[in-house]
């Protein structure tokens, strides 16, 4: 009988800590959504490494889906997303290219109704200082936010090319407003 009453104590102990676990995961995520639901922008630096190459810059971006990121580099690299167009110039050469992403798992992100959804829909993992939201559809997103102030801290992907991306950021401002022609993709020249 004794052997009884401490197995349905551990199991009472098990299921009390598991369902805690969820409700804490499940505080999180609604808190986590409710801050990207009050963005409409963000201005952040940032750190991307993306097979073995590191790059940094600083971003604009604006839901939904617009980006504008100067690379810290040789080359003076400018990207820029409106939609799903991108253009890359190397602005030391005088020279604009464009590229297709409407494939791009990355686009996910730069869609606020989107990046809720991967929110709502993704399994959060906790650590001391960051929680990892892993986000499976036709590719796995994994999306990091500071465990502290719920603000995002970037993302892994693996893009149409096969790359992995890792891209850490550190947000210097929310929702400024930006001049209009921001975005604007320049010409092919």
């Amino acid at each position: 009988m004794l052997v009884n009453v401490k197995f349905f104590k551990k199991i009472t102990l098990i299921l009390f800590y598991t369902f805690l676990s969820i409700n804490l995961l499940a505080s999180e995520k609604d808190q986590i959504i409710d801050q990207i639901s009050k963005l409409d922008s963000l201005e952040f630096t940032f750190n991307q490494l993306i097979n073995g190459k590191t790059e940094k810059g600083s971003c604009l971006l604006k839901f939904p889906g617009k980006l504008k990121c100067n690379y810290f580099d040789n080359y003076e690299k400018e990207l820029v997303i409106n939609n799903k167009r991108l253009a890359i110039t190397q602005k030391r050469y005088k020279k604009t290219y464009h590229y297709p992403i409407s494939k791009s798992p990355f686009l996910n992100i730069l869609y606020k109704d989107k990046l809720l959804e991967m929110i709502q829909f993704g399994k959060l993992k906790l650590t001391d200082q960051v929680i990892k939201l892993v986000y499976l559809d036709d590719n796995e997103i994994i999306i990091f936010f500071d465990r502290r102030s719920l603000d995002l801290k970037g993302w892994k992907i693996v893009d149409q090319y096969n790359n992995t991306i890792d891209f850490s950021l550190n947000i210097v401002a929310k929702n400024d407003i930006f001049e209009k022609g921001t975005f604007k993709i320049p010409e092919i020249n």
